[in-house]
């Protein structure tokens, strides 16, 4: 087959090739008819994305050109196809009237990319869906992220490179759709996993252009007052945003328009494997829940969007904490008033979306009936919110939750209460809101009750019993009269068609009739569409106020959803300071508590202060060690977004930081094995982590041999006791149960056991965490319950018992044979020790601190 610029020089082809070229890297979808159409190497790439046939098309005597369509009717699901795939897609429609013989105006009304979508049917109601632009210059990343749909802007600066751990931490945040780049700029290898990229000319990027860009957004006459000029870099990235968003036909307006420039200490970071361990958004088994499908009951789009975006930056403030705690609280002390708030928001639709879609001039005539809708139940919802006595936030938020003066009363005087899908369907505007619209459809009716009755009238006149009048869209009106009759036909009749067994005719006055019919739909149709897209206008300029009640409606959905999942959950409110402790008494995992059902999970308790900063966590597997560790991570990740907590008591030290080291798995494709994971990821932790940290390491040194591991665990609880600007508060869950000695050398480290009881040959896991270090393993009672065959269980208890008489690992400190010898009081100076002193970490990146301990490792082994 040909390609595009040999495919011949048709009218229709030349302004494909042109619209083509003004979007090379989009795929066109040009409106033939009925069909959406796609020609050459874009049908070739769609195609297999959209599951449909490739042909060919021939366009004069040049050949055939690869062609694929699908029917307008379906194209939005199409175009998600599309965009899921990474792909752009420019819409190519039809604007102007369909003439036959001429050729139909057409224009690009919209340019979809992954980050660029404010259809409906494209969007996932619960999430956010964002563009994010990134420009790395001299150690810094400058960070915007759009949302086209609430048109919030945010803007910050990190320390760092494009490929560092604090990028992927604020991108593993902000979940983007798609992302920009400066073209030419390295991209890390992991960027392709997280969003669609795509790559935008340097001058794009260009601060001037950038400057003018924001001013022109906003309507600004200087910069000074938004706070801009504190992040240079973020602002470069702004302007690329506002560029591309031209490009896609997004209309950016000022009443909607937020720029938020974030500070780096406004909230808790959480990096990827954080998220995954504590199941947050998905969960890590094929049973259970995500912590945010436990914690929603929200009532609105809104609500549940705002609920996931504070579960994915939990606050550090102390006393933002406590307004939203006062909020549920409030809302626990009131039910009746809970229970009228959630009624009231289950009459609320998707205002956010909604106004962006009146903004975008793409509203249908049930959006306008949903933001009427809205508007009624925002008035209610604020009304019963006011009610409630409660803190600054839900007091502040029912305020703001109003309607603007006089809208919902003249979008009921305008619209019907039954709203078509579509403007061009007609019967969107109620009888008597305008006049004109009136006298247009009394034409018409009279004009159609003329043609109603004309049926029975010419079967009069002629004599023709079987005589029908009907209509269709490419004839029209006309008169059927059957060929046994057609010596009866007046003579005013005109043939019009010849059909089989009769023939159509007109006359002078069912044309003038049927001109009057479609003339004053048509007419009427034109008029609706003016009279719907000024109310779409009137929404749209109130789009700050709305987008205000939006929001003032989702803080209170998801305090009423925190309360509803607190009393269900019997969590309690927890105390939360801006101290370094963190006390919590009779915790539970809520997750493995709601997949096991009431009354059958074990609490257990936990306190770090400043004598106790490091738990050393021994038992054995299955006994319950992991979710311990999740459970405690969870509580204060829980307490810090402002929920109550599933404990007794809780008394949370705000944290800058939750760590989490849990689980071994292979990075295959970038060539690591299990143990290089761990130690990149420990390696991590251990530069990042500051003394407010929550640190949750599970099993390190598992991944090696035993001396190895032992060491390795060994040294990262003596660095974390140790270096000065750590101290954090640790828990630290191992197999070694011979590192349970620290607790003796080192003042701030505790022991802490999973209790077992044994009868016999037989144990049971009792699932509560006291004081004190476990002395064995249970390892073969696991391989037991795991089905392991009776003769591998007896041959491995008689090597266990012949290993633990050689004791190839006993050493002669304090508990004697049991315990392995730990080099901690040993006075001879070793060369490897102290090179290993001496070594700068904090200066190291991961590979070179990896490579010294593999080569320390063969010295020592020498």
């Amino acid at each position: 087959m040909l390609d595009l610029d040999t495919a011949g020089d048709t009218p229709i082809l030349r302004e494909y090739r042109a619209i083509k070229a003004e979007h090379p890297d989009a795929i066109v979808l040009a409106r033939l008819g009925d069909f959406f159409e796609m020609f050459g190497a874009d049908a070739e790439t769609a195609a297999p994305i959209l599951g449909v046939q490739l042909t060919g098309r021939g366009f004069g005597a040049a050949g055939r050109l690869p062609m694929c369509g699908v029917p307008h009717q379906a194209i939005a699901q199409h175009i998600r196809k599309l965009l899921d795939a990474g792909q752009r897609v420019a819409i190519w429609d039809q604007v102007g009237e369909v003439v036959s013989g001429r050729l139909v105006r057409r224009e690009v009304t919209r340019v979809l990319s992954p980050g660029m979508v404010v259809e409906a049917e494209l969007l996932d109601p619960s999430a956010v869906s964002r563009c994010v632009a990134l420009v790395a210059s001299h150690g810094r990343v400058g960070v915007a992220a759009f949302d086209p749909n609430t048109q919030h802007l945010e803007l910050f600066e990190v320390a760092g490179d494009l490929d560092g751990a604090v990028v992927a931490d604020e991108l593993a945040r902000l979940d983007p759709s798609e992302m920009l780049v400066e073209d030419g700029t390295a991209i890390p290898a992991g960027f392709a996993a997280i969003a669609p990229l795509t790559p935008l000319a340097g001058a794009v990027f260009d601060t001037t252009r950038a400057e003018e860009r924001v001013r022109r957004a906003t309507g600004a006459v200087s910069l000074d007052g938004l706070g801009v000029s504190a992040v240079p870099l973020a602002l470069r990235a702004a302007g690329a945003v506002l560029a591309y968003c031209e490009r896609a036909h997004i209309v950016i307006s000022q009443e909607l328009l937020r720029i938020a420039v974030r500070t780096s200490d406004s909230a808790m970071r959480l990096d990827a494997h954080t998220r995954a361990n504590l199941e947050l958004f998905s969960r890590l088994g094929e049973r259970g829940s995500s912590l945010l499908q436990l914690l929603d009951a929200t009532r609105t789009p809104m609500g549940t969007r705002l609920l996931r975006a504070r579960l994915a930056e939990p606050l550090r403030q102390v006393e933002a904490i406590t307004h939203r705690l006062d909020s549920i609280a409030a809302l626990l002390d009131d039910r009746d008033g809970r229970r009228h708030l959630r009624e009231s928001l289950s009459g609320m639709r998707d205002l956010e979306r909604l106004v962006a879609r009146c903004v975008q001039g793409i509203a249908t005539p049930r959006d306008l009936g949903a933001v009427r809708e809205t508007c009624a139940a925002l008035e209610t919802t604020g009304s019963v919110a006011r009610a409630i006595r409660a803190g600054a936030e839900i007091t502040d938020a029912a305020a703001r939750c109003r309607a603007p003066d006089g809208l919902r009363e003249r979008l009921a005087a305008l619209l019907c209460d039954d709203l078509p899908a579509t403007a061009s369907e007609g019967g969107a505007i109620r009888p008597g809101a305008d006049a004109d619209l009136d006298n247009l459809r009394a034409a018409g009716s009279t004009a159609r009750t003329y043609l109603a009755a004309l049926e029975a009238s010419e079967r009069e006149r002629t004599g023709i019993r079987s005589l029908r009048v009907g209509y269709n869209r490419v004839f029209g009106y006309f008169i059927e009269v059957p060929n046994a009759h057609r010596d009866r036909v007046p003579e005013d009749y005109a043939r019009k068609q010849t059909l089989a067994g009769a023939e159509r005719f007109v006359t002078p006055d069912l044309k003038e009739h049927e001109a009057i019919v479609l003339h004053a739909r048509e007419r009427a149709i034109a008029r609706e569409q003016e009279l719907l897209a000024g109310a779409a206008a009137d929404i749209a300029i109130r789009a700050g106020a709305l987008a205000d009640a939006a929001a003032a409606a989702g803080t209170l959905d998801v305090a009423q959803s925190l309360a509803v999942v607190a009393e269900e959950q019997h969590w309690v409110r927890p105390t939360v300071d801006p101290s370094s402790n963190l006390a919590i008494v009779g915790g539970r995992h809520p997750l493995v508590e709601r997949m096991l059902g009431p009354g059958r999970f074990v609490p257990n308790d936990l306190e770090f202060d400043d004598e106790a900063r490091i738990v050393v966590l021994t038992g054995p597997n299955m006994a319950g060690k992991s979710t311990f560790l999740r459970q405690t991570a969870s509580i204060v990740l829980l307490a810090q977004f402002g929920s109550f907590v599933p404990a007794d008591e809780a008394v949370i030290g705000v944290c800058d930081r939750i760590f989490t080291r849990i689980g071994a798995h292979d990075d295959l494709s970038g060539g690591l094995s299990t143990f290089m994971v761990e130690m990149a990821e420990t390696a991590a932790i251990l530069r990042q982590a500051t003394e407010r940290s929550l640190v949750i390491l599970d099993e390190i040194g598992r991944g090696t041999s035993t001396y190895d591991g032992v060491s390795i665990a060994q040294a990262v609880v003596e660095y974390l006791h140790d270096a000065p600007q750590l101290n954090c508060r640790t828990l630290f869950a191992t197999h070694f149960h011979e590192l349970t000695v620290l607790a003796t050398h080192l003042p701030r480290v505790r022991n802490a056991r999973v209790e077992v009881v044994e009868n016999g040959a037989e144990i049971t896991f009792l699932h509560r965490i006291v004081p004190g270090g476990a002395d064995r393993s249970y390892g073969v009672h696991v391989a037991r319950l795991a089905g392991i065959p009776g003769g591998v269980l007896v041959r491995a208890r008689q090597l266990l018992a012949a290993q633990e008489r050689e004791r190839p690992l006993a050493g002669n400190g304090e508990h004697g044979s049991d315990q392995l010898t730990l080099s901690i009081s040993d006075p001879r100076p070793n060369p490897v020790v102290t090179e290993l002193a001496s070594l700068d970490l904090d200066g190291m990146t991961p590979i070179a601190a990896l490579n010294k301990l593999a080569e320390l490792h063969e010295r020592a082994s020498m």
